[in-house]
């Protein structure tokens, strides 16, 4: 089942308001919990969290910032197809 326009706008705003942030806090927890590592290790660790929440959320973050399809759509069945009028 595919995520309407409006459902991922949502979606995402909810994912960068709520999601990310508790991710941080729970990636920092963790990786605290371990000794630490040398510098640049670190910092692989922490680039690659970063990058990891990315791959489960790519579908719902794809064309939120366009125009909503949807509408489009539903103009060029309005129109008929014609071009508008200059």
């Amino acid at each position: 089942m595919a995520l309407s326009y409006k459902v991922r706008r949502r979606l995402a705003l909810l994912v960068l308001v709520i999601g990310l942030p508790a991710y941080v806090v729970v990636a920092v927890t963790l990786v605290g919990l371990f000794d630490r590592p040398p510098f640049l290790l670190e910092l692989g660790i922490y680039v690659g969290l970063g990058f990891l929440w990315i791959l489960p959320l790519k579908p719902v973050f794809l064309g939120v910032g366009q125009s909503n399809p949807d509408q489009a759509d539903a103009e060029k069945r309005s129109d008929g197809g014609t071009p508008p009028a200059t």
